[in-house]
């Protein structure tokens, strides 16, 4: 493995490309009890179409959260207790663009990391199971059309994108999960879970060369080609209609959302990741003026933020809270960027947004599962997570009056208020 040192972070990283495709990463963390390991998956819910062994293919929506619950079954075996009988806690996640089990351990971290890789790689999908599977994922979509925080998320999404998948909530929609047939399921295991398409993360106080010699003991070395996707997803980057629900709820919220231009991969993906975030802070960060603004006059609640996300394909800047005058807020905030937009950032502001920025993210770093996390998700990005210091200190304040100029505006703009039922 080769090991890299990033003196700025006081953080060794070591790294590994293994026959088999797949990529190891390990930051060991001396003296410490606990070790934490991510099997990652560059396939979420978004990739449902692509081409394997030239053939193409178009799978349900939902099928990635779907073949993560089944992949923790195997024949006459109980994965979940076999890791509780050797004191480790297994998990999993899919989200828009990525899946990741990942488990946590004090002792038997080398048994715990062999049993992982052995369930993800190991595809077991009997009929009756995928039927049963079917009830249990229609229960999680009935209690998400219940959450009023995420019926507005996915209003606010559907209503901001007219192509891209992720107006397609993760879960997929009760229609499409019972299109998914074992033969599916085995098709994106085999056009997806190829170490060549994943990455395995590593934090703890554990041997780097170790942890590639048990990975390679359980997948083997031979290399198997992922699938390519297929991303036809034209976006113009407008906001679409506002979006009016009715929930159980007690106070009226909102979230608004603006479409960004997404960067592809590398160093860009990661600029624009650190430019959004940083636009967010300076709009929208609690010790900003539209901030205490709308929060003196009551015009929003202390739930009130906004954040920048990006995903396979797109990006939003989105912000939202408590408020029964949404339309206020929305004014406020575009009258606030047009004003950014001429007049520039105040040098001194920006870089003590900037420093608090940088601050988080190193402080993010004694978080085991924010930093096993962050390595998997850029890696799919082609960029070395580490490096983000770099990336801070290269964006300026020009850089980020110049987006928020041409995202911030309302011609992108798109509105989710959510009212009590009446």
């Amino acid at each position: 493995m080769i090991r890299t040192d990033f003196e700025k972070l006081g953080e060794t990283l070591w790294s590994a490309r293994l026959a088999n495709g797949l990529t190891v990463k390990v930051v060991p963390k001396r003296g410490f009890t606990r070790c934490l390991a991510y099997f990652a998956t560059d396939f979420g819910a978004i990739h449902t179409d692509f081409v394997l062994d030239g053939q193409e293919y178009h799978v349900p929506a939902g099928v990635a959260h779907f073949l993560e619950h089944k992949l923790f079954e195997l024949p006459d075996r109980d994965v979940t207790a076999e890791f509780a009988a050797l004191g480790a806690h297994v998990n999993a996640f899919t989200s828009y663009d990525l899946t990741a089990y990942y488990f946590s351990c004090t002792a038997n971290f080398g048994q715990s990391l062999a049993l992982l890789l052995e369930f993800v790689s190991t595809p077991w999908f009997p009929e009756e199971s995928v039927q049963r599977e079917m009830g249990i994922i229609d229960q999680e979509i009935a209690m998400n059309a219940d959450d009023p925080g995420t019926q507005e998320f996915e209003a606010l999404i559907g209503s901001m994108y007219r192509t891209h998948p992720v107006r397609v909530p993760i879960l997929g929609t009760r229609e499409s999960i019972r299109e998914i047939t074992p033969g599916i399921l085995h098709l994106c295991h085999r056009a997806f879970y190829t170490p060549a398409n994943m990455v395995l993360t590593v934090v703890g106080d554990v041997d780097p060369e170790q942890v590639a010699a048990i990975a390679e003991g359980v997948l083997g070395k031979e290399y198997q080609a992922p699938a390519q996707k297929l991303r036809n997803w034209p976006e113009s980057m407008t906001g679409g209609p506002d979006v009016r629900l009715r929930q159980e709820v007690s106070a009226a919220t909102f979230q608004l959302g603006f479409p960004c231009e997404p960067a592809g991969r590398g160093a860009d993906a990661a600029r624009l990741d650190v430019l959004g975030y940083l636009a967010a802070e300076m709009l929208l960060g609690e010790s900003t003026q539209l901030y205490l603004q709308l929060y003196e006059d009551n015009t929003v609640g202390t739930g009130f933020g906004g954040s920048f996300e990006t995903i396979d394909g797109c990006a939003m800047l989105t912000c939202g809270g408590d408020s029964e005058h949404p339309e206020a807020v929305r004014q406020a905030l575009l009258d606030r960027a047009a004003e950014i937009a001429e007049n520039g950032i105040d040098e001194t502001e920006f870089l003590r947004v900037k420093r608090g920025a940088i601050g988080r993210r190193i402080r993010d770093l004694d978080s085991f599962d924010a930093l096993c996390y962050r390595i998997c998700a850029y890696s799919f990005l082609d960029f070395e997570y580490l490096n983000f210091p770099d990336i801070y200190a290269g964006i300026t304040a020009e850089e980020v009056r110049a987006f928020i100029a041409r995202v911030v505006t309302a011609a992108r703009c798109t509105m989710a208020h959510t009212l009590p039922m009446q």
